[in-house]
């Protein structure tokens, strides 16, 4: 991975974990989060349109675009079912762990990338360091109860998400070879918050928006740019080095979100949480310094 790329994913992680600070502390998540899509759909309109103009769309990058936005609306769909009908605990793990474990193997198989031994090592490190992270003092639960994994609705939509999360992956990989990066993401949060207003207007209705918006005006607009920046950051990367570095290397958002918990939140950094950080740091540094 180049020192560019991993500059940008760090950068990304730092924005990824910041709006979803702002989202936990939401009244409203399922809101917030379309509300974010929403204004930054509309506060980076004129940048689009800069872009659109020195950066024309042609075939097959209106098929990237295309696919991009189907597969977001799914994987924010899904990711909220995941939520609401599972643990948490059990839930994340699984539903971001799918992709890195995913995401180099199918590289390897469909685009015909290569992965160096220290960057395979680093990429079981980064999947290791996430269950950690999150199971752990449930491991004897999990271990002694594995139908906690194999059945129950929210698992289920957890193993969905995750699958979706590696196809998305390969497709937007893809897709930044014809489509300018922060335009490509321009038009994925366009689709998104398109795709999800139905959902989310027949579930809460208009009433349960306006509040939302009046409650948290500020933090939707920063978050709203931060979404933006984080996933441009990475298309950006994606168009500089490997889907099979990049992808996992993301997942050092975990220890930026462990760290910002405990110093913003005064959530507890224990024991589980340090080694899993440990793992993916480590995990990270060898992926970095792999050719």
């Amino acid at each position: 991975m180049t020192g560019l790329s991993l500059a940008l994913v760090l950068l990304s992680a730092l924005c990824h974990v910041t709006w979803n600070l702002l989202l936990k502390r939401s009244g409203n998540q399922e809101v917030f989060a379309w509300a974010l899509l929403i204004a930054g759909s509309v506060m980076l309109a004129p940048l689009a349109v800069a872009l659109f103009w020195f950066h024309p769309i042609g075939m097959p990058g209106w098929w990237f675009v295309t696919a991009t936005m189907a597969l977001h609306v799914l994987y924010f769909f899904l990711l909220g079912r995941a939520y609401s009908r599972g643990d948490l605990s059990l839930v994340y793990p699984v539903a971001r762990g799918i992709g890195p474990m995913f995401v180099p193997i199918m590289a390897v198989l469909i685009l015909g990338e290569t992965v160096a031994l220290p960057a395979a090592i680093g990429i079981m490190l980064i999947i290791v360091g996430i269950f950690i992270v999150s199971w752990w003092g449930r491991f004897a639960e999990v271990i002694s109860k594995p139908s906690l994994l194999l059945r129950g609705a929210g698992m289920g939509y957890a193993i969905l998400t995750g699958l979706v999360i590696t196809v998305y992956t390969l497709v937007d990989k893809q897709g930044v070879e014809h489509v300018q990066p922060f335009l490509y993401m321009y038009f994925l949060i366009l689709g998104s918050g398109a795709g999800l207003a139905p959902y989310i207007l027949r579930s809460y209705g208009l009433l349960p928006v306006l509040q939302e918006w009046r409650q948290n005006a500020w933090p939707i607009l920063a978050s709203g740019l931060l979404v933006f920046a984080a996933y441009g950051l990475v298309l950006t990367a994606f168009s500089l080095s490997r889907v099979s570095y990049i992808a996992p290397a993301r997942e050092v958002g975990i220890v930026v979100s462990v760290l910002m918990g405990a110093l913003l939140l005064k959530e507890s950094f224990g024991r589980g949480r340090l080694l899993g950080s440990a793992f993916i740091v480590a995990g990270l540094a060898l992926i970095a310094l792999s050719p």
